[in-house]
C-alpha cells in the first residue's frame, strides 16, 4: 500500500507539471516505477501511462493542436517506435540502465542549452525529429524533455504547444505499445497497472491546465532538473 501510494503520488504531481510546463512531467515518475517494478517492466508500463496522460493533454487543449507539426512527427515516429521496441527487448537490464541513466543527465542539460537557443525551421524537420526521439522514448521510457525546446522553436507556446506534443507523443506511445505486445515485452499486469497511474495522471492534467494561466513553471522545472539528474547518475552507478 505505501509503494502505491508514492507511485500514484508521484503521477499525480508528475501529470500536473506536464499539464503546466506541457512536458517534462512524466520523467518524475519514470525512476519511481523503475524501483518499484524494474527497469524491464516498468519502460512498459510507463508507455501505457504515458498515453492516457497524453491523451487527456490532447483533449483539455484539442481546439489549439497544429496538426500539420503532429502529421510530420507522427511520419517519422512511427518506424522509429517499431524499432525502438525491438531494440529494448535485445538490450540487456544493466544496458538499459545505463540508457536510461544517461538519458535523464543529457535531458536537464539539452533543455537547459536550448533554453538560450531561438531558432526556427520547417514544420518538415519534425519527421526527423520524431524519428529520433521515439526511437529513444523506446529504449529508454520517455524523450518529453528533449522534444521541447523544438516545439517552442518553432513557435508553439502554452496550450498550443502542449495539445500538439501531446498528440504526437500519443500516437508515437500506440506504435510503441502495440509493438511491445507484438514482441512479448509487456504484461497483463502492466497494462492494468499503467491504466491504474495513468487515470490519476487525468487529474493532474485537469489541475496543470488550470493552473497553467496563473503558476510559473520555472521554480518547478528547477526542482525536477535536479531531482532528474540525481536519478540519472543513480542509474548509472548501478
Amino acid at each position: 500500500m505505501d509503494q502505491w501510494l508514492i507511485i500514484l503520488s508521484a503521477a499525480l504531481a508528475a501529470s500536473i507539471v506536464a499539464g503546466i510546463a506541457g512536458t517534462g512531467g512524466g520523467i518524475i515518475l519514470l525512476p519511481v516505477l523503475v524501483a518499484s517494478f524494474g527497469v524491464r517492466d516498468a519502460v512498459p508500463l510507463y508507455a501505457v501511462a504515458q498515453l492516457i496522460g497524453n491523451l487527456s493533454r490532447v483533449g483539455f487543449n484539442w481546439p489549439l493542436i497544429r496538426f500539420p507539426v503532429v502529421f510530420w512527427f507522427a511520419l517519422g515516429a512511427i518506424p522509429c517506435s517499431i524499432l525502438g521496441a525491438w531494440l529494448f527487448t535485445r538490450m540487456p537490464d544493466t544496458e538499459l540502465f545505463k540508457f536510461l541513466g544517461g538519458f535523464l543527465i543529457g535531458s536537464v542539460i539539452w533543455r537547459r542549452w536550448c533554453s538560450r537557443s531561438n531558432t526556427s525551421f520547417s514544420v518538415r524537420w519534425f519527421a526527423p525529429i520524431g524519428a529520433v526521439f521515439s526511437l529513444v522514448s523506446a529504449i529508454g521510457g520517455s524523450a518529453g524533455p528533449f522534444l521541447a525546446p523544438f516545439y517552442l522553436s518553432y513557435g508553439l507556446v502554452k496550450g498550443a504547444f502542449i495539445g500538439s506534443e501531446a498528440l504526437g507523443t500519443a500516437i508515437m506511445h500506440i506504435a510503441k505499445l502495440a509493438s511491445y505486445q507484438e514482441l512479448g515485452a509487456i504484461s497483463p499486469a502492466a497494462w492494468m497497472n499503467g491504466v491504474v497511474v495513468g487515470s490519476v495522471m487525468i487529474l493532474g492534467t485537469y489541475t496543470g491546465k488550470n493552473l497553467l494561466e496563473k503558476l510559473s513553471a520555472q521554480m518547478f522545472m528547477n526542482m525536477i532538473e535536479a531531482a532528474i539528474a540525481g536519478f540519472g547518475l543513480w542509474f548509472l552507478l548501478k
